[in-house]
């Protein structure tokens, strides 16, 4: 039996001359430019927003409404943080970071989860007690009315721009919540979760300050307030749970994998592919490696012609997988 060695071949797949690169960086300005929008989008609409509900707020002396105005303000610092966060990960690798900072985006998004929950949801549900415990008759319902109606308006057009910035990702046959479910994008399933819990708040915002007004009970007032802050700690773990997954190095899907791993196997000159091992290091970019058995007869030339080929089989059908490591097994005294 002839032993086998390994060649050590880790050839990392950047090479110009790569025919996957112009769309890798076409995918990544067009997914970068609609996130940015969303975010944009969406801190204009919460400055606006948030002072409106402040004023209306100590105008009417509402709790809800001061809770939504503390929700806005939220949301303005973390579409704030999450744009920070966007320009921060794409500055260029350096020697302390050489697969680049692309999870220093993943970070601040867990930063803003953490804000959501303690700051958004915490000082509302707190609101809400203090005001069953303090219940005060509510003043100019008028005005609320109106705030809440124009906030309704400008969120809801934050929430589609969050919306048409995840569905350009979608990919055919897959659904809206498995697409929401499975994002890698802070940027936006964060936008799609912020917007979406801020168009549920002012709806129930909007009814505890209705029945609160109609049947002259603040407690509804109060218990919106809550209901609100409920609300935001839920969005808040879910965040949460997303980022710690790409934090801890989360891969692609199984059958991702899978199609990997045969689009391996399909390549003239490959006997054997084994699991690949991938990671998300941004958004749009996922390191893999892959351990690949070549056939016998191959010289060592053949061989770095087959893992050429490999990497250039896998970018065809999968652009995100910018670093591509080959473990290419090969016999001795080949040359």
């Amino acid at each position: 039996m002839r032993n086998q060695v390994l060649l050590n071949c880790y050839f990392i797949g950047m090479r110009l001359t790569s025919p996957a690169l112009p769309r890798t960086r076409w995918l990544s300005m067009s997914a970068s430019s609609s996130s940015k929008l969303s975010l944009y989008g969406g801190i204009a609409a919460n400055v606006a927003i948030a002072v409106s509900k402040f004023v209306a707020a100590y105008i009417t002396g509402s709790s809800a409404m001061l809770s939504e105005g503390i929700h806005s303000l939220v949301d303005t610092g973390n579409g704030g943080l999450l744009l920070y966060g966007m320009s921060r990960s794409q500055r260029p690798a350096d020697a302390k970071h050489p697969f680049g900072h692309g999870k220093e985006l993943y970070f601040w998004a867990l930063i803003v989860a953490v804000l959501i929950f303690a700051i958004g949801g915490g000082m509302s549900f707190y609101e809400g007690i203090k005001h069953l415990e303090h219940p005060e008759p509510l003043e100019e319902a008028k005005w609320n009315y109106i705030v809440l109606g124009v906030s309704i308006v400008f969120e809801g057009a934050a929430l589609f721009l969050a919306l048409r910035a995840l569905l350009e990702k979608q990919a055919p046959g897959v659904s809206f919540w498995q697409t929401l479910r499975t994002s890698r994008d802070p940027a936006v399933f964060a936008s799609v979760l912020e917007n979406a819990a801020a168009v549920a708040g002012l709806i129930i915002a909007l009814f505890g300050v209705y029945f609160g007004h109609l049947l002259n009970n603040p407690l509804f007032d109060g218990g919106a307030s809550i209901i609100i802050g409920l609300l935001l700690m839920g969005v808040a773990v879910l965040l949460v749970s997303r980022t710690k997954d790409l934090l801890t190095g989360e891969g692609v899907s199984d059958a991702t994998s899978q199609q990997v791993q045969e689009l391996a196997r399909q390549t003239p000159g490959v006997t054997q592919v084994r699991p690949p091992l991938t990671m998300y290091l941004a958004p749009d970019d996922v390191m893999l490696a892959l351990d690949v058995d070549f056939d016998d007869n191959l010289s060592a030339t053949q061989v770095e012609t087959a893992v050429e080929a490999v990497q250039d089989t896998i970018r065809a059908q999968y652009p995100e997988f910018k670093r591509i490591f080959i473990e290419a097994k090969s016999l001795t005294g080949r040359e």
